[in-house]
């Protein structure tokens, strides 16, 4: 095989960013990706007439590097309505921030899930995060989300039963001991922005980074064996380069670099996706479980963008973080919540995705560099945070690294 001017390996969101922003500096870069479509972590399937995401997934449209990368109007995006419905001692509540829905104010404030201090706690934080740039949120004191809450003076209610499972929905981690900057940062986007689904399944986020890119860029279906700061070896073959990025999952890039990326680990989460012929909800709002257990959200995606489904029929998204629960289990707790119809709903599929998202524990740098010892470069959330929008920043920057380098060799 022939030289390139940059080698990226994988064509998830940051791999195609990074290709993406290599072009707009003026190189010619190829993406080989071992599965047979781009996208990494984000595609979506049609089963049985239905657009089935891997697992329940959102873009959120105040992501700063999405609005810069993407054409939302393109995407056509369909948004969630602000706030979320809350289950709680047998009964469903709407909670919104009652800056970005005053007409839902005294409902929210009616909610058993938190107390006057606790209401006003969220506009104290909302003033808070919304008072520096995004990306200065993450050059802040750190501490785990569950003690950033605590410190702002939400209750342990408010946590328990409605912040707690809208955080988890986001990040994976039931016990809230993510950065106290991602918490920030994610509150901010729910603050200033909406929940978002493009109209024809997520997999059309990096068709259309990827339709930026020339023909015969992105090559899938095969496979890197090995890589090093001028070449990598493709299916036995040698390809040389002036540069390479490794744009993996983490733990792949901790394996193709001999351990200079440190794998912390991922949180998995499993999504059962079920069709039934009436909606259990009339909104387009994500719900949350205030109760404890195995759910920890549901959507109705048909509410929201009804291509999803071909036939009229609803498409629901239950979630846990609990990557081995059972069906009988997610079934009982669905009853429980809209009585014996549950029983006709029908099982679509199950996604059991046990590296959803990387951890990134309190202590890490948010922004690590992209650069390797080697001389190899390397993107992915899990060199910035765990998000689309980490995702998209990390390869726009190592893609800047490579021109950097780059022109100082020429």
């Amino acid at each position: 095989m022939s030289g390139h001017d940059v080698v990226v390996v994988g064509a998830g969101l940051a791999g195609l960013a990074a290709a993406r922003r290599l072009r707009e500096k003026g190189y010619e870069p190829v993406v080989y990706e071992h599965s047979d479509t781009a996208g990494g972590r984000v595609h979506t399937d049609i089963v049985d007439g239905f657009r089935l995401d891997n697992g329940f997934q959102t873009i959120f449209t105040a992501y700063p590097e999405a609005a810069r990368v993407l054409d939302f109007k393109a995407l056509d995006l369909r948004m969630f309505d602000p706030g979320a419905v809350v289950r709680v001692d047998g009964e469903f509540h709407r909670v919104c921030d009652p800056m970005r829905c005053p007409g839902e104010a005294f409902r929210s404030a009616k909610a058993p899930v938190g107390t006057l201090r606790d209401k006003l706690a969220v506009l104290r934080m909302r003033r808070d995060v919304r008072s520096i740039d995004p990306e200065d949120l993450f050059s802040r004191p750190e501490s785990t989300a569950r003690a950033r809450l605590d410190d702002i003076g939400f209750s342990p209610k408010m946590i328990d039963k409605f912040l707690g499972p809208l955080f988890t929905g986001m990040t994976l981690d039931p016990d809230l001991n993510f950065s106290s900057r991602h918490l920030d940062f994610i509150f901010l986007m729910l603050s200033t922005g909406d929940a978002a689904v493009p109209a024809l399944g997520m997999g059309v986020i990096p068709r259309q980074l990827e339709s930026d890119l020339p023909v015969n860029t992105v090559h899938c279906g095969v496979d890197v064996e090995s890589v090093a700061r001028d070449h990598v070896i493709v299916d036995g073959s040698r390809v040389d380069a002036s540069a390479v990025i490794v744009a993996t999952d983490a733990r792949t890039a901790d394996r193709l670099t001999d351990g200079q990326v440190e794998y912390r680990g991922s949180v998995g989460v499993s999504t059962w996706w079920m069709a039934a012929e009436q909606a259990p909800t009339r909104r387009p709002m994500i719900v949350l479980n205030g109760e404890g257990g195995v759910i920890n959200t549901l959507a109705v995606l048909t509410q929201v963008a009804p291509e999803y489904s071909s036939d009229g029929r609803a498409l629901i998204a239950v979630s846990t973080p609990y990557v081995h629960s059972t069906e009988h289990e997610i079934r009982a707790a669905l009853i429980g919540w809209y009585g014996s119809v549950v029983e006709s709903w029908e099982t679509i599929r199950v996604d059991r995705i046990e590296r959803a998202l990387p951890i990134h524990p309190v202590g890490i740098d948010p922004d690590q560099s992209v650069r390797l010892p080697s001389g190899l470069f390397v993107a992915g959330d899990h060199r910035q945070n765990a998000s689309m929008n980490g995702a998209l920043v990390s390869g726009r920057r190592a893609a800047e690294a490579v021109v950097a380098r780059l022109c100082r060799d020429c």
